[in-house]
C-alpha cells in the first residue's frame, strides 16, 4: 500500500504502517479517547489501530 503523506505514525506493530517510513497508508483514520475528560496527548488512540 502507498503511503498517506498527510498522516504520520510511529507504530511499526500496526497492520496500515508504511514500514518503509512513519507514515500511515490508510487514506483516513478514526481518533478516539479512552478517558472521560481527555486534557493531554497521551489521552487520545488511533482506532483505526489493527495489529499486524
Amino acid at each position: 500500500m502507498d503511503m498517506n503523506s498527510s498522516i504520520k505514525c510511529s507504530v511499526d506493530q500496526c497492520r496500515y504502517h508504511a514500514q518503509s517510513k512513519a507514515y500511515c497508508t490508510l487514506e483516513a483514520i478514526q481518533v478516539g479517547t479512552h478517558e472521560k475528560n481527555p486534557t493531554k496527548t497521551e489521552c487520545t488512540d488511533c482506532e483505526s489501530f489493527s495489529a499486524k
